[in-house]
């Protein structure tokens, strides 16, 4: 027994020391993201652009551009990272993402509906609030649907519901596109997932849903362990199943909806963190939610500081450079499963 206590101590020790090395690793890139990219900045740039603020180009650049940048990806990256880990123990399918709930199919029409009717009064305010209705909304009916038919709820009832509407509100989308060719122009930027051209503000309208979506992951990090033993093991424990599952996708909601109404449907990030992070401390939720969380912060952050540099005469949304990511890692892990 005492041997088995130890060997915990040092192992959480161990993820305590990595918990404060991811920190150090997100502080670090999200000073890089602040001072690099076609516009150079240096550290007292920075510091007297608070300091001693004189409206200046630069100034205005790092307050209004280059930091409320950085914040949101790191607060993006994050959030999809633990609505990713939450979506593989609920639908039991390593390969799922937010995307899985209609979140960015939902998001998507609705903003393009909105584009339709208000043109380009429509402010980045309104897509992100007309985002994050939508993103609600669809997500609610396909668990809903989800919960439908014999059985209960069932993760591949989930995963077809999800399909379907994701399907459903595409078609939609681009018939209206098609209708209405002026609103591809608007919508295109952020259909592809960028976190350029926000401000702080845009930020805090979403941050309450992001608190409150990390707050009942956390709570819910013990039910998640027995939920990741299946459903019998996870009942012959006392899991109340139903109650669980709403919270999670209540979770999943928030986090992804809010992430997305901010920064557009970017891939991968919900995909890739869960893996790399169970690699690094095992299934343990109340460990792996804080570890998906710094790694995704880190990962969504240095992917905006490469897309600055993909290509040489201009920046790309970041939401192609995850793809540049994800796609590899999605096919390893494809493989992984079909030889294993």
């Amino acid at each position: 027994m005492g041997t088995k206590r130890l060997f915990m101590m040092q192992s959480n020790r161990s993820k305590i020391v990595g918990l404060v090395v991811g920190i150090i690793v997100l502080i670090i890139s999200m000073v890089a993201s602040i001072l690099f990219g076609h516009q150079q900045f240096g550290v007292k740039d920075l510091w007297l652009a608070y300091s001693e603020f004189d409206g200046s180009n630069e100034h205005l650049i790092l307050t209004t551009t280059r930091v409320p940048r950085a914040l949101i990806a790191a607060a993006v990256g994050a959030s999809l990272a633990i609505a990713g880990a939450i979506m593989q123990v609920l639908t039991r399918n390593p390969l799922a993402s937010p995307s899985i709930l209609g979140v960015n199919a939902g998001a998507v029409l609705f903003i393009v509906v909105g584009l339709s009717v208000f043109g380009s009064s429509l402010s980045m305010t309104g897509m992100i609030w007309l985002a994050f209705t939508g993103a609600v909304i669809t997500s609610v009916i396909v668990y809903t649907l989800g919960m439908q038919g014999g059985g209960g709820f069932e993760p591949i009832k989930l995963t077809l519901a999800g399909a379907c509407i994701a399907a459903f509100a595409s078609s939609i989308t681009s018939g209206i596109i098609l209708i209405n060719k002026e609103s591809l122009d608007s919508a295109l930027f952020w259909m592809i997932g960028s976190v350029s051209g926000r401000n702080l503000d845009h930020l805090f309208m979403v941050l309450p849903y992001m608190a409150a979506g990390f707050v009942i992951s956390v709570l819910l990090s013990g039910s998640l362990n027995i939920m990741a033993l299946g459903e019998d093991g996870a009942k012959s424990l006392g899991q109340r199943m139903t109650l669980v599952r709403v919270m999670s996708a209540a979770a999943i909601v928030l986090l992804a909806g809010s992430s997305v109404s901010a920064a557009g449907p970017i891939a991968f990030i919900g995909l890739i963190v869960p893996h790399l992070c169970k690699y690094i401390v095992g299934n343990n939720f109340k460990w792996l939610l804080l570890y998906c969380a710094l790694t995704g912060a880190i990962l969504l952050v240095t992917a905006d500081i490469a897309s600055r540099f993909i290509l040489e005469s201009k920046e790309i949304p970041v939401g192609v450079a995850t793809a540049i990511i994800g796609v590899p890692f999605l096919i390893h892990v494809a493989r992984r499963r079909n030889h294993g």
